[in-house]
């Protein structure tokens, strides 16, 4: 069986610098202070884990102990189904099974799916995938706390973003499953602050969706005075993520693109600015988006901010690196390590750094910077500083709407979409990872086919229940001889936005599912 963890149980793996670009141009902007030689501890491991000026160990080990949480769930699936096989023909075996599966991991398969015979064995490798979706369910309505960085230095985040000059920040990553924890543990942004997070393959997001998304925050706004009073001076802010891999970076880079990173940053760029031209385009009064541009090494979670310069513009080949400025800030004081930062920031724009034109964004890249170089410095202590997976390891796949609650690095390929027809590309990379990893060990490919709906609105509820069933029986169709000898294991789910609980749908010709046991946790599909 599949694991998600290492085989041998730990986190450690050699560490590693984010590799430069692949082709000459890019542009180092960032220097040692004058005076002040720069401290090597990319190889030497001079600096313990959380000695850097800018480590955050208190928030890296509530995230850790939520990751290592996390993973604990899905690694008790095997063992429960390794305990269970060789007690499949007994005679009471279908309800045993269905108690254990119940007690043990919170998953509910009615004992009909569960019964074989000697001419007909179980299908562990389809039972598995609803074990996974099950799992992932429970701790999507566990409601895990994603406000850990909510304050900054004393200062609420919805307040130090806006004296950056943002009301609110919508962030687009691609789909690949080793950003699943971009928001909180990459970034280290609270969910309190951003209005929108999804994924698409590349990054590659719809521009008509984002400007409706940008029209909704922009009509509260005028509204009801949320986030702010639209009379405040403050912008939205887009920002894109592409990817890209330190360790291979020709083969584990972002696969929309080749695993080429010039052309995954060129191309979310491109798309980048074409939202700011439709904001501008098509509204009144001067109407503007703020868009940032940031790549991210996946083999060790640093960061590359390509910051805009004076006249707004910004270059794939122009941005400053969170694994250089590690090293950069390693032996100064906590304070001098963020002058530091801002100074990079402002010799990358090109400007002064007492520049009041470009001081929000500066800021605001700078924040992100410091946020990430907490990530590096976390990731040194997990893993020696690079990731053993640096490769696609995820666990399901989640299609429709993206489901941002459970944030944790290779769990899960997102594949946002509306229809199967628009989604097709970004799900084919996604079927064909979970294939060629499940598939050597017998395993089905897990999808949760979730569709989001707005409570308030009569109706949402049934059309989000439609869509997620039409979605469903497409994606059947399509891979049914895709996704290896198990072959798919698909289950729809709508949730009302804003909640934890997510529904499930069962088959529209099924009959109601059974009863767990008491005390055992919510309920699994039945397919």
């Amino acid at each position: 069986m599949k694991s998600l963890l290492q085989p041998d149980g730990r986190w450690l793996a050699p560490w590693d610098q984010a590799a430069a670009w692949p082709r000459p141009g890019a542009v180092a902007t960032v220097t040692s202070p004058p005076g002040q030689p720069a401290r090597n501890v990319g190889f030497g491991f001079s600096l313990p884990a959380g000695g850097h000026p800018l480590a955050e160990p208190a928030l890296s080990d509530a995230l850790k102990q939520r990751a290592e949480e996390i993973a604990a769930a899905f690694e008790l699936i095997e063992p429960v189904l390794r305990r269970l096989a060789p007690r499949q023909f007994d005679d009471d075996f279908p309800e045993q099974a269905h108690r254990e599966l119940a007690d043990s991991l919170g998953v509910d398969i009615p004992a009909a799916e569960l019964e074989s015979s000697w001419s007909s064995p179980l299908n562990l490798g389809r039972i598995h995938a609803r074990c996974v979706l099950g799992t992932f369910r429970n701790l999507v309505e566990r409601e895990f706390d994603r406000n850990l960085a909510l304050v900054e230095e004393g200062e609420s985040t919805e307040v130090l973003i806006r004296r950056f000059g943002f009301h609110a920040v919508d962030i687009t990553a691609c789909a690949d499953g080793r950003l699943g924890g971009v928001v909180d543990f990459i970034l280290r942004v609270p969910p309190a602050v951003v209005v929108w997070h999804d994924s698409y393959a590349g990054a590659m997001f719809d521009v008509e969706d984002a400007l409706h998304r940008w029209e909704a925050v922009e009509l509260r706004r005028w509204r009801e005075g949320w986030p702010n009073d639209a009379s405040e001076p403050t912008r939205y802010l887009k920002i894109g993520l592409y990817h890209f891999s330190s360790v291979d970076p020709r083969h584990q880079g972002c696969a929309a693109f080749g695993s080429d990173q010039v052309r995954a940053a060129t191309a979310l760029l491109a798309r980048l600015q074409e939202l700011e031209g439709a904001v501008e385009s098509t509204q009144c009064c001067a109407a503007s988006v703020a868009t940032l541009l940031v790549g991210v090494d996946t083999d060790t979670d640093a960061i590359r901010v390509h910051v805009p310069d004076a006249a707004g513009k910004t270059d794939v080949d122009r941005f400053v690196s969170s694994a250089t400025l590690y090293e950069q800030t390693a032996s100064l004081e906590r304070e001098a390590a963020k002058e530091f930062i801002r100074q990079a920031v402002a010799d990358c724009a090109g400007v002064d750094a007492a520049d009041a034109g470009t001081e929000g964004m500066r800021w605001l890249c700078g924040y992100l910077l410091k946020n990430n170089i907490g990530q590096v410095d976390a990731v040194r202590g997990w893993n020696g500083g690079r990731y053993a997976d640096y490769g696609h390891a995820e666990t399901l796949i989640v299609a429709g709407d993206a489901i941002d609650d459970v944030q944790l690095r290779n769990l899960v390929f997102q594949a946002q979409m509306g229809t199967l027809e628009v989604g097709a590309v970004d799900l084919d990379v996604g079927i064909g990872v979970l294939a060629r990893t499940n598939a050597p060990y017998g395993l089905a490919v897990p999808v949760l086919v979730h569709v989001a709906y707005d409570e308030r609105i009569p109706g949402a509820r049934a059309g989000a229940q439609a869509r997620a069933r039409r979605l469903a029986a497409a994606i059947e169709t399509r891979y049914a001889g895709a996704a290896g000898p198990a072959g798919l294991v698909t289950q729809g789910v709508v949730r009302a936005r804003g909640r934890s609980r997510l529904e499930v749908l069962e088959a529209e010709d099924d009959g109601p599912p059974s009863s767990l046991p008491p005390g055992a946790r919510p309920k699994e599909a039945q397919r």
